[in-house]
This record gives structure tokens, C-alpha cells and sequence, in this order.
């Protein structure tokens, strides 16, 4: 008789068992099979740029309706200034603009003066004053990916060489990240984050981020009572759609939380200060203008511009930063300039009178202005179903949210870490 090593045996023994189940099992029972992989929730951030709050309500966002229906869904106050980077950093770092450094989606640094902070700025110089939430996610453990998402692609707490070829030293990442680029589209983005939970658990994330921008970009270019922009946010629900669906198919339940950075307001040629006609060019330099203006005064003409500028104005109202109201939380960080004008929600500053026709949407105003609340959903195993958001909460009470999901501390934050808690188990 031949002798048989254990590691061949082994193989035929298990045949053998499995058979001898079949041939047990009793009739019109299948015998048991190996279960699936149990997964735990994972939390995926959503963010749908410009998605005005009142949106869900106009009946062209079919799956962003059931998912608000069966979860927690209500309007959000964006932080001051309502600009994109501002208020996405603010949601993940839970510091508003003031504390978080990113204070506009353009501004400048008086240690950096030969440097502008633009949206395509990946220096982490700029972006070190608040710790995102996938970096305390990481520090903790806790692996992460971002399908984009602003300051996503930055190493948190990293240096960067001033010379060139500038390498990066030290900081956090997400494990997975990847750069934005407008070209990839909203299918694609889903099935990159649905690719990363395909993974085994091992290399697997717990926190995802996803990232639409074509609903902001049809609110501007057409406005946000403009058939192209239903379009858009038909598009985009769709997306949401394919993402519910993927991970239904793959058995991953999932803590959707699904936000807007701000919402939209429409503009028009009749609704436009021209600065040159309040006070004399020659006496400031413009850093940022459309819904708000912030200005720096030329040498020695402090006073001049102050005459002009801080006098009643129809349609704006200027201060000096020390001076902005309270309300917005914002006038103590030094990227901010001396002088701040912000125009009646709906009317936009201009550095002169337009010589073309001004259309479609913006954003930037009032943080309490109705045409700028953004949206908010949570739906999944950790939420209370049907329950309904707290009245005017802040943007930034979603990052202690955030955090417990994780199972992470959150830093101390401008955060009200009560504000969201009843609309967890």
C-alpha cells in the first residue's frame, strides 16, 4: 500500500466529510455552506458641492429622498464665508474658518508674500492649523481613503521644501487618496470608492470620502432655478444611487452621512456694487470679491479708504475685520485682510461696473441667508431612523459626529459635540 502524507490526505478527507454531509443532509435540505463575510459598517462621507438645502425638496432626487426618508435629513448652516474650501475643511477638522486657516478659496499670508493660496494649493503650510479627521483616524488606527475631497491630498502636519523639486517631509495622508480632476466622472468616482471596499479587511478602509461638483458648477454657470441645474442634481442622485447599490451588492452596510459645503443664490447684472464707485482705486488693492470683497489699504491711504468705505452703503456693509459682527466667527486670523465688505444676499461686489451681463449663481454670503443652507442626510445601522435634525446646526458639529462613528477622540474643536448626538443609537 502506497503511503500518503498528511498534506494529501487532508484534501480527500474534506471531500470525503463534505460528501457524507450531502449524503445526510436530510431530503430538500442543501447541506450548509460557508457564510459570508460578516462586515462591520463603514462611515462614508458624501459631499455634494453647492447642493442648496431646499433641493431635496424638488422632487428630481429620487434616491437622496429615500435615503432622508428612512434616516435624518435637514438643512445646515455652512460657516462664514461661504466658500468651498472654507466649509469643507470646517466640516472634517470642525474648526470654522477663522481657526482652521483656510480662510477663502483665494488669500494670502503676510510670511509667504510672494505666494497666493489658490483651490490647486497643496502646501501644507497652509492647511497645518487643523487636524482633519482622517489624519486623527490614522494616528488612531483607523484606515481611510478619500475619493476626493478639498486638503485631502495634503500630508497634514507635513513640511515642504521651499526649493524645488519641494519633496514633502513628514505628515499624514489618508492610506488612499487621489487628486482631483474634474474629467473623472461621477460613476467612476463611485466605483473607485466601491473598489477600495472590495479589498480584504486587512488593507480595507472604515472611513471613506466622495466628492460631486457638478451641481455646483450648473448652479453657477446657469443658476439655481435653472432646468440644467435639476439636471445636474438628477445626475448626481443617480450617482448616489449606483453607490447604495454597490454596496448592497457587495453586503456592506454602511453610515452614509451625505452634505452640501454651502448653497447657491442666483445673480443678476442690476445686483452689482462696483467698488470704483465707492471709494478711489488708488487708495486699496483687492484680494477677493463677488458675494464679499477684502481689501488692503495702499500705504498711507488707511484713512482715506476707511472715510469711503465704512460710511452707510446701499446693498454692502464694510468693517474693518477687528469690527465684523461676531455672529460670523470670523476677523482674527491673520490671512484675513484689514478691510471686509459683504453685499446683500443676492448683489455681488465687482472691482468696476460689469460690461457684460451677469448671470447664473454664486455663493459666499450670509451664512444664515436661506439661498446658502446646506444639505445634510444620515442614513444607516447607526442612526436613528426617521428622526429629525436639530434646528440650525452648524457645519461643524459633523466632525464630532464623525469621530464617534470611528470609534476616534475628536481634538477639541469650535464643535458642539451635543449637537448631533440624539440622531445616534
Amino acid at each position: 500500500m502506497l503511503s500518503r502524507s498528511p498534506a494529501i490526505l487532508a484534501p480527500a478527507l474534506i471531500a470525503l466529510a463534505a460528501l457524507s454531509a450531502c449524503a445526510t443532509a436530510p431530503s430538500g435540505h442543501p447541506a450548509p455552506i460557508a457564510q459570508a463575510e460578516q462586515r462591520a459598517p463603514v462611515t462614508i462621507l458624501v459631499s455634494i458641492d453647492g447642493f442648496r438645502s431646499d433641493y431635496l425638496h424638488r422632487g428630481v432626487t429620487p434616491h437622496l429622498a429615500a435615503l432622508a426618508a428612512g434616516g435624518i435629513e435637514g438643512p445646515m448652516r455652512p460657516s462664514f464665508p461661504t466658500k468651498t474650501f472654507p466649509n469643507h475643511w470646517a466640516i472634517v477638522t470642525g474648526d470654522r474658518p477663522d481657526r482652521n486657516g483656510i480662510v477663502a478659496n483665494s488669500m494670502e499670508d503676510a510670511s509667504r508674500p510672494d505666494e497666493k493660496f489658490t483651490m490647486a494649493s497643496d502646501d501644507p503650510y497652509w492647511w497645518n492649523e487643523a487636524e482633519p479627521i482622517w489624519a486623527t483616524a490614522e494616528q488612531a488606527g483607523v484606515r481611510t481613503a478619500t475619493m476626493f475631497w478639498p486638503g485631502s491630498n495634503v500630508a497634514w502636519g507635513a513640511t515642504r521644501d521651499t526649493d524645488w523639486p519641494h519633496m514633502i517631509h513628514g505628515g499624514t495622508r489618508p492610506s488612499d487618496w487621489a487628486q482631483f480632476n474634474q474629467a473623472i466622472g461621477g460613476t467612476q468616482r463611485v466605483n473607485m470608492v466601491l473598489d477600495v471596499l472590495r479589498r480584504p479587511a486587512d488593507i480595507r478602509p472604515h472611513f471613506v470620502t466622495l466628492y460631486f461638483d457638478t451641481v455646483d458648477t450648473a448652479g453657477h454657470i446657469y443658476g439655481p432655478d435653472a432646468p440644467e441645474t435639476a439636471q445636474a442634481l438628477t445626475e448626481v442622485d443617480a450617482h448616489v444611487g449606483e453607490l447604495v447599490a454597490g454596496l448592497k451588492a457587495m453586503g456592506q452596510p454602511a453610515n452614509l452621512v451625505i452634505v452640501a459645503d454651502h448653497g447657491m443664490a442666483a445673480r443678476a447684472t442690476d445686483r452689482v456694487v462696483a467698488l470704483d464707485k465707492v471709494a478711489d482705486p488708488a487708495d486699496y488693492r483687492i484680494v477677493e470679491y463677488g458675494p464679499y470683497a477684502s481689501l488692503t489699504a495702499l500705504p498711507g491711504h488707511e484713512k482715506a479708504l476707511e472715510a469711503a468705505l465704512l460710511k452707510p452703503q446701499p446693498h454692502m456693509q464694510c468693517w474693518r475685520k477687528s469690527e465684523i459682527p461676531a455672529r460670523f466667527h470670523y476677523g482674527t486670523h491673520r490671512r484675513i485682510p484689514p478691510y471686509f465688505c459683504l453685499g446683500e444676499t443676492g448683489w455681488e461686489i465687482q472691482p468696476t461696473t460689469p460690461t457684460k451681463p451677469v448671470t447664473g449663481g454664486n455663493h459666499g454670503w450670509d451664512d444664515r441667508a436661506p439661498e446658502m443652507q446646506a444639505l445634510f442626510i444620515a442614513n444607516g445601522p447607526a442612526f436613528v431612523p426617521h428622526a429629525k435634525a436639530p434646528a440650525d446646526f452648524a457645519n461643524v458639529d459633523v466632525y464630532p459626529l464623525l469621530a464617534r462613528l470611528l470609534g476616534v477622540t475628536p481634538r477639541p474643536s469650535d464643535a458642539d459635540p451635543a449637537a448631533l448626538a440624539d440622531i445616534v443609537r
